[in-house]
Order: C-alpha cells, then sequence, then structure tokens
C-alpha cells in the first residue's frame, strides 16, 4: 500500500501543498520572522521521508511538477515593475548600479571564500550562482560544470534568509530609501527575498524583482567573462 501511496505523483504534490500551508499558519500564528513557512515545510517534508523511509526520487514524481512553475511565477514579478514604471525610468541607474555592485560582490566574495577552504572547483561552481534566481543559477552551474543539488541547496538557503533578515538588515544598517532596500534584497536573494520585500510594500517588492532580474543577466555574464 505504502509503495503504491508514494508511486504516485499526486503524493509529491499533496505533501509540498500541505507542508507549506502548515508553514503559513505557524507564521501567522506565531508572527516572527525566523517562523518563515519555506523554512517550516522544507523541515517538514524532510522529517515526512526520513521518519517513513521515503526516497526522495518518489517524492520528486509529483515535487518536479510543482518546479515547472518557478519560470512563470518568477514572470509574475514583471506586474509590479510595471506598476512601479515611472520609478523604475527614473532611478533605472541607481538601481543598475546597485545591481552591479552587488552582483559582483556575491561572486567575489564565494570566489575569495572557496580560495580561503580549499574548495575544489565543483563546489566553487555550484556555489557561485547563489543569489540569482533558480533557472538561471541552475543553467551556470551546470554549463560550469558544478554539483546541481547543492546549487538548489545553496539558493534554498540564502532565499530563506534573505527573507528571513531582510526587515532586520535594512534596520541595522539604517537604510532609509525604499528603492535601496528593494535592490538589496532583489540583488541578494532571488525570489524567495523578494517575496519578503512584497511584503515590505509594493515599490518595494517591484525594485527587488527588477534587481533579481538584473543581476541574474549580469551574473551570467560576468561568470561567462571571468571563466
Amino acid at each position: 500500500m505504502k509503495e503504491i501511496l508514494i508511486s504516485n505523483p499526486l503524493f509529491g504534490i499533496t505533501l509540498t501543498i500541505f507542508s507549506y500551508w502548515i508553514g503559513l499558519k505557524i507564521n501567522e500564528k506565531m508572527k516572527k520572522a525566523v517562523f518563515n513557512p519555506l523554512l517550516i515545510a522544507e523541515l517538514l517534508i524532510i522529517a515526512t521521508l526520513l521518519i517513513f523511509g521515503i526516497p526522495f526520487s518518489a517524492y520528486n514524481e509529483g515535487g518536479a511538477f510543482i518546479n515547472m512553475f518557478l519560470v512563470p511565477i518568477t514572470a509574475i514579478l514583471a506586474v509590479s515593475i510595471y506598476r512601479e514604471r515611472t520609478t523604475v525610468r527614473k532611478k533605472f541607474i541607481p538601481i543598475l548600479a546597485g545591481t552591479v555592485a552587488g552582483s559582483i560582490t556575491s561572486l567575489a566574495t564565494i570566489l575569495l571564500l572557496s580560495r580561503l577552504l580549499g574548495l575544489d572547483d565543483s563546489l566553487t561552481y555550484s556555489l557561485l550562482p547563489k543569489s540569482v534566481t533558480t533557472p538561471i543559477a541552475v543553467a551556470i552551474s551546470e554549463n560550469l560544470g558544478g554539483i546541481r543539488s547543492l546549487t538548489v541547496t545553496a539558493l534554498l538557503i540564502t532565499g530563506v534568509l534573505g527573507n528571513i533578515m531582510a526587515p532586520f538588515m535594512a534596520k541595522l544598517f539604517r537604510v532609509k530609501s525604499r528603492i535601496a532596500t528593494g535592490v538589496a534584497i532583489g540583488t541578494a536573494s532571488h525570489v524567495v527575498g523578494t517575496s519578503k520585500a512584497m511584503e515590505m510594500g509594493e515599490d518595494i517588492g517591484a525594485m527587488s524583482g527588477i534587481a533579481l532580474s538584473f543581476s541574474g543577466i549580469i551574473t551570467a555574464i560576468a561568470v561567462s567573462l571571468i571563466f
């Protein structure tokens, strides 16, 4: 019976949606950034697979279907960007400059830390695109010879940390500009961070959305020039 259940693609889909729903409920009740719905969902899914001895491949039969929505969901961010098009036109140069600075800093820190820690090339290449949106990050990693699963893991950690820490970091460094806040979030923590930016305000979300788009392009160009 167990084999029949987990072999059905609906198992992975149902487990994912149910786990995220629980995460949302916990987040609503606790009202703390650390109780991030995505993080809670990940932990619940991992715990379920380990407790019941379910192989990841069985879960991913359905989980892969959800991955299909990554690209269209990212494209939906264009709606908020369009609504803030006047601001984008007026502040295009500062937005672009901030995104370039953030993207280059991300690549430089990964390269430096990888060398200091003695990581081999495959690990370095897997971590390089950790701050850009998943489709672009996976493509960059695979083209360089990185490990896809490690890249996805780095993306999840980066996104969740950005989602949790974004409001705190903005207050800590006294960032008053809503444009700068959005650009920083989108450049550093891609779509997952941008979801928090949308909660902070549609204008911040729009800046984050355009920053994550730019950062993907800039990172891809920079990596191709460096390697």
